[in-house]
């Protein structure tokens, strides 16, 4: 028997002792200063604004008439510093092929997985974890051994991950019926009927995620381009999850809302809105397994994905120009030419390549693409909006029935709760905490749901986020200290009806005269880290045979 004290073990006994100390600091109201407190804050990244200079291309004229006189010459341009942008720059750059630029229109890299810092801690901006991946993605696998995430492989094959990446106990808890429970799947003082039909469809995904196609291929797999094109799975893309619901008599309200949660979580769209296919695709396409991590297990960061994306960047930093926006491309025989607007200096730039790498959203590809050359009608790519918002408290949110866990979920919120961005630090006391709060946009239309997203007010927003608060955390109110928000008016790819199997999909990742080369989630339909790595990948594995080592 192994007596090693880890970090897992360290850290439990650790929480029975705040458990005794703060167990009564958020429920008990005599302890509280009734005084409200003045929160501090604001909205952030108002980059959006620069972005949609895109829609109005004269504006950008005015930043020609003040050329800084820059031409940049570099054999491989790509614009999207994302996780597919930095993936195909490792892999170009693994593979010899070094002289290459990255520009993208934020001061950051990371795209989705950006990541922000106060006094406290560093906190997620939006992507914050990475389940352990499925074997047979080698070339992920690599990329965690690499930065010693991965340590090593046992006798079996099974990689070893580094304990401090691991996401720590207690993982996920559920608010419902007034009281809070371990794990996200409804069990307290629900019916007999509600548990078994729980059962049946874990059961049910269960089975889908030990079948294969008529073509050998895992039915649902990771990244989808390696799942099965047989057509029994591909028809599941045309029903919506509700409906696959439905038609297999699964009609618990718990059952319907865990769903529900599940697809907003990962595609920011109601299960309504969501195919089958991709419903299924959450719960049967994961088959990691690991010496020292269970199938569910997820790796986690203070600061989100953002650790990634710095990983993925290790050996290139010196390539990457943030604060340029690229406003138009074209090309013939002899390369392309991008034209792009650096913001902080209110100048235009010309930079020529041999080939261009497009790691953005068709979106954006559609506005710095000449029209003549747009080969797929962008209207089926939509896009989910989000608020996120990171919050500062100055008592830690424990109950009297439970511990704070990392993933915090309420039955029935209009969110999807918060992570505690300090939920891997043991090694220090802590005086005040980061909850990062998520809210997809579900509950309209994409393009209404941004409208009204910019439109609202700080204080309008501020506001929403506490009285939901308040409905499992009556007084929080009296703990924040400073909420800030970020907008993500295009946050991730929705995977909508009919998406995933549609041949417009397919057409968005070919390449334009073997000089125009495309890289982004969105290409896959599904936004999460494997796949934005895969696009990467894949793309950089497309332009290797034109180039020449430099």
């Amino acid at each position: 028997m192994n007596n090693r004290l880890t970090r897992k073990t360290f850290l439990l006994r650790s929480l029975a002792g705040l458990g005794a100390i703060f167990g009564l600091s958020w429920g008990t109201k005599a302890i509280l200063n009734p005084v409200k407190p003045t929160i501090k804050g604001r909205i952030l990244g108002a980059n959006h604004q620069i972005g949609h200079l895109l829609r109005n291309l004269s504006i950008l004229k005015k930043s020609d008439e003040k050329q800084s006189g820059e031409i940049i010459e570099v054999p491989i341009l790509i614009v999207g510093t994302g996780i597919a942008g930095l993936s195909a720059a490792r892999k170009l750059h693994k593979a010899g092929h070094k002289n290459f630029l990255l520009v993208d229109l934020e001061d950051h890299i990371g795209g989705n997985a950006d990541a922000g810092r106060n006094e406290t801690t560093s906190y997620p901006w939006a992507a914050h974890y990475l389940p352990i991946p499925n074997n047979e993605d080698k070339e992920l696998l690599t990329f965690l051994e690499e930065h010693n995430i991965i340590t090593g492989y046992n006798s079996d094959g099974l990689p070893i991950y580094n304990e401090y990446h691991l996401c720590q106990s207690p993982q996920e808890r559920l608010f419902l019926k007034g009281r809070w429970q371990e794990g996200l799947i409804p069990n307290y003082g629900i019916s007999e009927n509600d548990r078994k039909q729980i059962s049946d469809f874990l059961a049910l995904m269960n089975q889908y995620r030990q079948e294969k196609g008529i073509d050998g291929r895992w039915a649902f797999d990771i990244p989808l381009a390696l799942a099965s094109k047989d057509e029994v799975y591909r028809q599941l893309d045309i029903i919506s999850m509700t409906d696959f619901l439905s038609q297999h008599h699964f009609d618990s309200e718990y059952l319907l809302w865990y769903v529900n949660y599940c697809c907003r979580d990962d595609y920011g769209i109601t299960s309504t809105n969501t195919s089958a296919y991709a419903g299924i695709h959450y719960f049967a396409a994961r088959r990691g397994k690991a010496d020292n991590a269970e199938t569910n297990a997820v790796l986690t960061w203070a600061e989100g994905n953002n650790f990634l994306a710095k990983a993925l960047s290790t050996d290139f930093k010196d390539k990457i120009r943030t604060k340029t926006l690229v406003t138009q491309v074209n090309w013939n025989n002899d390369g392309v030419e991008a034209t792009a607007y650096d913001w902080n200096k209110n100048v235009s730039v010309k930079i020529k390549a041999q080939r261009i790498i497009l790691a953005t959203p068709q979106f954006v590809n559609q506005r710095i693409l000449p029209k003549e050359s747009i080969q797929i009608s962008t209207d089926s790519f939509q896009y989910a909006p989000w608020l996120v918002a990171n919050i500062t408290v100055n008592k830690v949110p424990i109950e009297r029935d439970g511990f704070l866990c990392w993933d915090n979920v309420a039955y029935n919120s209009t969110s999807l709760g918060y992570i505690s961005a300090t939920h891997q630090q043991v090694s220090r006391q802590l005086d005040k905490w980061v909850l990062t709060y998520y809210l997809p946009l579900s509950h309209k239309s994409p393009v209404e749901a941004r409208k009204e997203a910019i439109q609202k007010t700080y204080e309008g927003w501020t506001e929403e986020i506490l009285t939901d608060l308040e409905s499992f955390h009556p007084n929080i109110r009296a703990t924040v200290e400073e909420i800030n928000l970020k907008i993500w008016g295009h946050g991730m790819i929705a995977p909508t009806l009919g998406f995933l199997s549609s041949e417009n999909r397919k057409l968005a990742s070919q390449n334009i005269d073997n000089r125009i080369f495309f890289a982004h989630s969105d290409l896959s339909g599904i936004s999460i880290f494997e796949e934005s790595f895969y696009q990467g990948n894949r793309v950089a594995n497309e332009i290797l045979p034109y180039l020449s080592i430099s």
